[in-house]
């Protein structure tokens, strides 16, 4: 191992990683590395100040993070995944959603917890599954793990009297129209983009979208800058098309946005006007996705969560090849 500009340390095929000291700091680095993958950076700087922001709001969610990247992390090195990817954190990102997610929607206890870990090691199966489908497509897997252990985790409270929701978890019923409700003003806009940054790690401050944007101004300012549009641009978009004044101040139609303009905008297309001014549509279109899915998942009380994202990219992703001056990073 040896110091990096991505990290603590470097692992590396040929290292010496036989002492328990450098053992240790390749793990810290690897969980960290997992964390700052939620947001696509295989930074563990950016890890690090992601995970301070999510204690700053929530020390419960905080301990939720580290228990569901350590929990993927090492099942993906139990059941002796790809050195490469575990290293990068790829088989942890998803367990750190997963687990907030849980804690989340549902009220933690010690039955809760035990879905937490299970629900962790599991999305590493699944992503690991997910590779090896999509890798025909060039497709990347993003947070679908995440997403469809943690729907299956909620879906089946409803048999399971021991796993209770919270008021977050949307009621189930079939979608209402919508009515402009509140007075969208420069405060909102400017609350509702730090909140759509904290908001994918489900945290509605602030202040953590600030360390989250100082995490991802540390690894990557292309991302940053993506970041601040995406979430900017999410919130404008639900504004202009009548979105309640409180969806918009919580950032919730932002966190989408922001995935989607950091993964198209800084990492799976090389930076061109071309690919900028898509990578600016596919943002746009999301805060519209999110909605779509929101209402199709209404019926049975389930959250869209990052789905709106993965479905985004994944649609403006298989188009790139046709499109000749779009060029795949």
């Amino acid at each position: 191992m040896k110091l990096s500009s991505t990290g603590l340390v470097r692992d590396e095929v040929g290292a010496d990683t036989s002492g328990p000291v450098m053992r240790a700091l390749g793990l810290i680095d690897t969980i960290l590395r997992g964390v700052g993958q939620v947001m696509l950076q295989n930074n563990s700087y950016a890890g690090l100040l992601f995970l301070v922001g999510v204690f700053y709001n929530s020390a419960l969610f905080g301990i939720g993070v580290l228990v569901g990247t350590l929990a993927s992390t090492l099942t993906a090195r139990l059941l002796g995944a790809d050195r490469a990817q575990i290293r990068d954190g790829l088989f942890g990102f998803n367990g750190a959603l997963v687990a907030v997610g849980i804690l989340y929607f549902l009220h933690p206890g010690l039955l809760t917890w035990v879905c937490v870990v299970v629900a962790a090691a599991c999305s590493s199966v699944l992503m690991a599954a997910m590779l090896n489908l999509l890798r025909a497509w060039k497709l990347p897997v993003l947070t679908a793990p995440f997403v469809f252990t943690t729907l299956c985790v909620f879906l089946a409270t409803a048999r399971f009297g021991r796993l209770h929701s919270t008021e977050l978890l949307p009621s189930a019923g079939l979608p209402q129209g919508a009515t402009v409700e509140g007075v969208v003003t420069g405060s909102t806009l400017l609350h509702g983009l730090f909140s759509g940054v904290a908001q994918v790690f489900f945290q509605a401050s602030p202040v953590t979208g600030l360390l989250f944007l100082a995490g991802l101004l540390v690894s990557s300012r292309l991302g940053f800058v993506a970041a601040i549009a995406g979430s900017l641009i999410g919130a404008l978009v639900a504004w202009g098309m009548g979105a309640a004044e409180a969806a918009i101040f919580s950032g919730a139609f932002g966190f989408n946005s922001v995935l989607t303009a950091i993964a198209l905008g800084s990492v799976f297309l090389r930076p061109n006007m071309a690919s900028l001014a898509y990578a600016a549509l596919a943002t746009a279109v999301t805060p519209l996705a999110y909605a779509a899915v929101s209402a199709l998942l209404e019926p049975v009380g389930m959250p869209a969560m990052t789905l709106p994202f993965v479905l985004v990219v994944w649609v403006f992703v298989l188009a790139i090849p046709v499109f000749p001056r779009l060029k795949a990073s």
